[in-house]
């Protein structure tokens, strides 16, 4: 079903500019709130989160204004992880659950989206039914008045619900030295007070936001830093968040990077799965080292939400993306940077064997992702155009079977992204800026 503000993940923008403004908050307030009077909610209960963004603030006071004038009523849960929000979502009862955040984009975006009361994200025909709400003229709908205008509440963060829910799934340290990069963002208290109460020695960085540091050089979308520092200080491991925390990578003892795609090996046997979700992204040396363990991994376009669709189409509990988007549906129905981390530390302290151990074991393609900035309303016609269709032709047809290619348009951000994977990296390289170059021309 077509959406026009609701992309794979949200709605994202440059905060202060449209659709990121008060004003169009406040009408998605509004919509939403609709949307579930529409599905027979009369007054229907919200949670709302945000992370470290200085234009969270204004966002989520409007949305919440929104929410209120058309009867709902709503509890701020402050500064807190997406996975958080969704982990409150459905303990406290409520109806939906909405997030202020960006994720991994710069400080300058933000973005909303949206839990069901069972926390897991918004399937695309009520996106479309929101979407429907925005475009009216709200002046028509029936006036909330009196007792029944909505009100707002604030979250008792001394319950701890959600760290709860993790120190549950949380394996023992055991005095491990432990680098922890929090991206200023959403997880810098939660994630250091987690490490230090299940015994890590824990070094802590990016864990002071002040509103506009957040994912500047640092979390998941930039973790040489975090890298160097493990090496340098003799840690046993590294863990990097994003700014809301909703995914995480590893560093081993070497320095050396672990994807998504190495957490989906290690669990995948910890756990003893035989099948794993992943996306078109994700390494065929991964793929072929699972196959060679009698693991089967399913692909999916590139999306979380697609990837938590095969997953439930399949009746399949692990999946993910090479970002660290990584999927434990019985364990929560989105994804979860924190539990991602213990989850993989418990596959690694069961295995007997170090991370590093694991990482030698797990074989990498060579791969190479660029990102061409082209206009948003164009990305999304890539795939139609002749001069970028002979120009994939000729690159795929020069790798044959021993490599991959693919192109598609980002869904938060107004650029292509073109990745080439094979055995050889000057090959792969040459191949990739070749594209690239074609892309540039066209758009």
């Amino acid at each position: 079903m077509s959406r026009h503000y609701f992309g794979t993940d949200g709605i994202r923008g440059l905060a202060g500019q449209h659709p990121m403004t008060a004003e169009f908050a406040f009408r998605l307030g509004i919509a939403t709130t609709e949307a579930l009077h529409d599905a027979g909610i009369t007054q229907p209960h919200f949670v709302i989160g945000m992370d470290t963004r200085h234009s969270g603030h204004m966002l989520s006071q409007a949305l919440s204004s929104g929410m209120m004038s058309r009867g709902a009523s709503v509890t701020f849960l402050g500064i807190i992880p997406t996975p958080g929000v969704s982990y409150l979502t459905r303990t406290l009862g409520a109806d939906a659950g909405a997030v202020i955040s960006a994720s991994h984009n710069p400080f300058e975006d933000n973005g909303i989206k949206f839990f069901n009361q069972h926390g897991e994200k918004l399937n695309d025909s009520v996106e479309a039914n929101i979407e429907t709400y925005l475009d009216k003229d709200t002046s028509s709908l029936r006036p909330v008045t009196g007792q029944h205008i909505g009100k707002s509440q604030r979250y008792r963060r001394d319950s701890n619900d959600f760290m709860k829910f993790l120190l549950n799934n949380a394996p023992y340290l055991d005095g491990l030295k432990v680098g922890l990069d929090c991206a200023n963002g959403a997880g810098y208290e939660l994630g250091p007070k987690i490490f230090q109460q299940i015994g890590a020695k824990l070094d802590v960085i990016n864990a002071h936001p002040d509103g506009f540091n957040i994912n500047v050089d640092c979390g998941s979308t930039h973790p040489k830093a975090l890298q160097q520092r493990v090496t340098s200080l003799e840690l046993d491991l590294g863990i990097t968040l994003d700014g809301d925390a909703d995914r995480a990578l590893l560093v081993d003892k070497k320095g050396r990077l672990v994807t998504g795609d190495h957490i989906l090996a290690i669990c995948a046997q910890a756990r003893g799965d035989k099948t794993v979700v992943a996306t078109i992204m994700s390494n065929l040396g991964v793929e072929n080292y699972l196959s060679s363990k009698g693991i089967k991994m399913l692909r999916t376009q590139v999306g979380d939400r697609y990837v938590h669709e095969a997953l439930n189409q399949n009746n399949l509990s692990l999946g993910g993306e090479q970002s660290g988007h990584v999927l434990f549906l019985d364990k929560s129905p989105t994804g979860d940077g924190l539990l991602t981390a213990l989850q993989t530390l418990a596959a690694v302290r069961k295995s007997g064997k170090a991370l590093e151990h694991w990482m030698d074991e797990i074989p990498l393609y060579p791969q190479i992702l660029l990102n061409v900035r082209v206009p948003a309303d164009k990305k999304k016609t890539l795939q139609d155009h002749p001069q970028i269709k002979e120009a994939v032709l000729q690159a795929q047809n020069t790798l044959g079977e021993k490599g991959r290619i693919n192109l598609r348009p980002s869904g938060t951000e107004a650029l292509i992204r073109v990745m080439v994977e094979g055995p050889e990296q000057e090959q792969i390289e040459k191949l990739a800026k070749s594209i690239a170059s074609v892309v540039e021309t066209v758009f």
